[in-house]
């Protein structure tokens, strides 16, 4: 077999490594060529570094906690593919050719490209939050996955009733009920079915206003206020609200639209309230199921967990700028209250 030369392999190097770096994986080469040969995960986000920027510091906390310091024995190999699938899927691939010991995805399209990546690799995939995993044929089941994909499932439709609950609370004249929903988003569907039956149930009417893109978010809010919705649910596990969560809580309050998440975030940036996981903590959570890999697990053998406690954040300042007052019996049911 023909060996290549050291120039060669070296124009090889150069070449693959500026690949990687114009679509957003960062590899940090000196800590690679340390000896003792730190354990390399990557960490794909569909989404923007400063949206996110704290989950992944939720992340690396966890690993911490787990023994692994990025820099010492740990290497992370990241992938923002700031909302482009393309962007995405090429990253993907990229990834899959590392060989790295683990992945961390972070929401729906980044599991499934890289699940699809690493068909023949192998590589274990690790969910941090991502909503019905069986039904989107990401894993077999929750207690046997199998295959090379494990980790921490949301609970988007459980979550629903609740939110139902607290936002006719505040709001007990509501009328309809908007649903944000994106059309892109493949878990939306089940979850506008589960809606629809719950509405069934409690007599509630909901309006469905259909996004496909950032781009529609300032007409979907206008068409809310034309047809005088006045209340409004915004679906969980979307990678689009979430990075544009600020513009979103901003439209509601401009608009005069009392709306309910189901992520915190969105009540930090001005959002009237929340109930839900938290996110911080499943990416911190997910840390431990890479840890488990890094010892020698199998994905498939690894039951994925689901979370257990929810928490309602509730903004004061803002449900004034509505006009609206929380009622003191939910005040005090709220696990944070943002003045």
């Amino acid at each position: 077999m023909e060996v290549l030369s050291g120039e060669i392999m070296q124009t090889m190097t150069r070449l693959l490594v500026g690949m990687i770096l114009a679509i957003g994986v960062s590899i940090p080469l000196a800590v690679a060529q340390e000896t003792g040969k730190p354990k390399r995960v990557g960490y794909v986000v569909y989404g923007a570094s400063g949206q996110r920027g704290h989950l992944e510091q939720a992340f690396l906390e966890g690993m911490r906690d787990q023994g692994y310091v990025e820099g010492k024995n740990l290497i992370v190999e990241r992938l923002y593919a700031e909302s482009d699938s393309g962007r995405l899927r090429q990253g993907a691939g990229v990834l899959a050719a590392l060989k790295l010991n683990a992945i961390v995805t972070t929401c729906t399209p980044s599991t499934k490209a890289i699940k699809d990546a690493t068909a023949v690799t192998g590589t274990p995939v690790l969910m941090a939050a991502v909503s019905d995993p069986v039904r989107q044929g990401l894993i077999a089941s929750l207690p046997r996955p199998g295959g090379n994909v494990s980790g921490r499932a949301s609970q988007g439709e459980e979550v629903l009733p609740k939110m139902l609950e607290l936002l006719t609370t505040v709001l007990p004249n509501a009328g309809s009920v908007g649903v944000l929903y994106n059309t892109n988003n493949p878990v939306h569907p089940h979850l506008w079915t589960a809606l629809r039956d719950l509405g069934s149930s409690r007599g509630v009417k909901f309006v469905r206003i259909d996004v496909s893109g950032r781009g529609d978010l300032p007409a979907a809010f206008e068409r809310m206020a034309g047809q005088r919705v006045r209340a409004l649910l915004v679906l969980s596990d979307d990678p689009m609200t979430f990075t544009r969560r600020t513009e979103v809580a901003g439209l509601a309050q401009k608009y005069r639209i009392a709306a309910i998440y189901g992520v915190s975030e969105f009540v930090e940036q001005g959002g009237l309230m929340s109930y839900g996981e938290n996110y911080a903590s499943s990416y911190r959570g997910v840390a431990a199921y890479v840890s488990r890999v890094l010892s020698g697990a199998r994905p498939a053998d690894l039951p994925v967990e689901q979370p257990t406690k929810f928490e309602l954040v509730v903004n004061v300042r803002s449900a004034k700028a509505l006009g609206l007052t929380f009622p003191q019996s939910l005040l005090l049911r709220a696990d944070r209250v943002i003045e």
